[in-house]
C-alpha cells in the first residue's frame, strides 16, 4: 500500500515578507524544567497534555483559528479538559501548523489515552487520570497567556486531582 505524504506548511498564514526571516530564525532554546517522580510509575496517576488542539464539540468551542489567521504570530492560549472516557467520534482539532488529518483516523497519535489505560490494566502505572488536557501548541508570541493563565490554571487541576506526572503528547 503506498502511503501517501503530506506537507503542512506552518507559514501559510504569515505575511509573505516575513516568511524568510521566520524561516531563518534560531529556535529559542532554554534549560528544561524537570521534576523526578516520588511516586513510583505502577503507583502512579498519570494525565496526559496535547498540544493538537483537540477539543469535543458537542461541549466545547473551536480554538481561535480566525484570529490566528488575521495575526499569524498569535497562538490561541487557551486549554480544553478531555475526560479520560472521550472517543474518536467525539473530537475534532483545530490547528493551522500541523497537519491533523491522521488525529481524524486515530487520536491515540496525539492523546494516547488508549495506550494508556492499556499501561493501567496491565500494571505499568498506577492510574490513568479522569482528566486530560488540550492546548494548541503553537506559540510564537512572549507566552504571557500561557504562563499568566493557562499553565496555572492546569497545574491547579492536576493538583486537585492528585496527578503525579502530566506526559506531553506533542502533536
Amino acid at each position: 500500500m503506498a502511503v501517501a505524504e503530506f506537507r503542512v506548511d506552518s507559514y501559510k498564514f504569515v505575511p509573505r515578507n516575513w516568511r524568510a526571516g521566520m524561516e531563518s530564525a534560531p529556535m529559542k532554546t532554554d534549560t528544561t524544567v524537570w521534576t523526578g517522580m516520588t511516586t513510583p510509575l505502577p503507583e502512579a496517576t498519570i494525565a496526559l497534555l496535547t498540544t493538537a488542539g483537540l477539543y469535543l464539540p458537542a461541549s466545547q468551542e473551536s480554538y481561535d483559528l480566525d484570529r490566528e489567521r488575521r495575526e499569524p504570530t498569535w497562538g490561541d492560549p487557551t486549554y480544553r479538559v478531555v475526560p479520560r472516557g472521550a472517543r474518536q467520534a467525539e473530537m475534532a482539532f483545530a490547528h493551522l501548523h500541523i497537519n491533523t488529518r491522521d488525529h481524524y483516523q486515530d487520536f491515540n497519535i496525539a492523546l494516547p489515552l488508549d495506550r494508556f489505560a492499556e499501561f493501567e490494566a496491565e500494571g505499568r502505572i498506577g492510574r490513568l487520570a479522569d482528566e486530560h488536557y488540550s492546548v494548541m501548541g503553537y506559540r510564537s508570541d512572549d507566552g504571557a497567556g500561557w504562563r499568566q493563565d493557562t499553565l496555572p490554571a492546569i497545574t491547579r487541576r492536576l493538583k486537585q486531582a492528585r496527578v503525579d506526572a502530566l506526559v506531553l503528547a506533542p502533536a
